[in-house]
């Protein structure tokens, strides 16, 4: 059975005063794992991770997802850093376990979050329990760290012990080919290094319970089957790369 979540809304973080919203489980009686959760492209759409990031902290994690601007002069890395050091310094306050963060993020977020996992250097050393990409693409610069994620991993770039790498990706995604997550996947196996894809049967807003709406210019939630039942496994990865025990979804066929 869901956990009830409760949600904080309109948290400011960071010099600029950006947003952010928490999601945390209602029942929680001790300190839980957390997820710092990255959105894509588009400026400052923190809501468009809303349905997953509900999703998620209905297993248990408490899931903070904050706004930033891809289109910034340095293409969002200070909001990025700026998010990641609020994270560490007060998710106590929400209830969650400052040693146990994964961090994640959705397409443009996904390739950003991954940068940080194979070259922490870049971003101030900061080693996250876990990083999870969704929907991403490995083969151009992160705006976290300005190199590129794959180029790093087979430039032995990464930590060692190196941070675990969980990816998601949809199968019918138009807008970034599931090629790109199994492509880094493949030369993360080759090192030897901790990683895991889950492909799913969806597109690229599927797999956060999404559908893109033009009339909006945005991606909104979607009940849609597809969707519904992918963007609850991607849940399920978040909620297991930040240490929780999930079982397999009703939801899958």
């Amino acid at each position: 059975m869901a956990t009830e979540v409760v949600v904080r809304t309109g948290l400011e973080y960071g010099a600029g005063g950006k947003l952010m919203d928490v999601y945390r489980p209602a029942d929680a009686s001790e300190a839980v794992p957390a997820v710092l959760l990255w959105h894509g492209r588009g400026p400052d759409e923190r809501d468009v991770l809303a349905p997953v990031a509900r999703a998620a902290a209905e297993l248990g994690v408490i899931v903070l997802v904050p706004d930033w601007r891809p289109d910034a002069p340095d293409g969002g890395r200070a909001h990025l850093l700026e998010s990641a050091a609020f994270v560490r310094q007060n998710v106590a306050d929400f209830g969650g376990d400052p040693e146990r963060i994964a961090l994640a993020g959705w397409s443009l977020g996904g390739k950003a979050a991954v940068g940080v996992a194979l070259n922490p250097a870049a971003f101030g050393n900061w080693r996250p329990q876990a990083v999870v990409g969704i929907a991403g693409a490995y083969g151009s610069a992160a705006p976290t760290t300005g190199t590129v994620p794959i180029d790093d991993l087979r430039l032995g770039g990464s930590p060692v012990p190196p941070v675990p790498v969980w990816l998601v990706h949809g199968t019918a995604d138009p807008v970034v080919g599931v090629e790109r997550s199994r492509e880094l996947r493949t030369a993360l196996e080759e090192q030897g290094r901790p990683v895991s894809l889950e492909e799913v049967a969806t597109d690229h807003a599927g797999v956060i319970m999404t559908e893109f709406v033009p009339e909006h210019d945005r991606c909104l939630p979607s009940t849609a089957d597809h969707a519904v039942e992918a963007g609850s496994r991607t849940a399920e990865v978040l909620a297991r790369a930040a240490g929780i025990t999930v079982q397999c979804s009703s939801r899958r066929s």
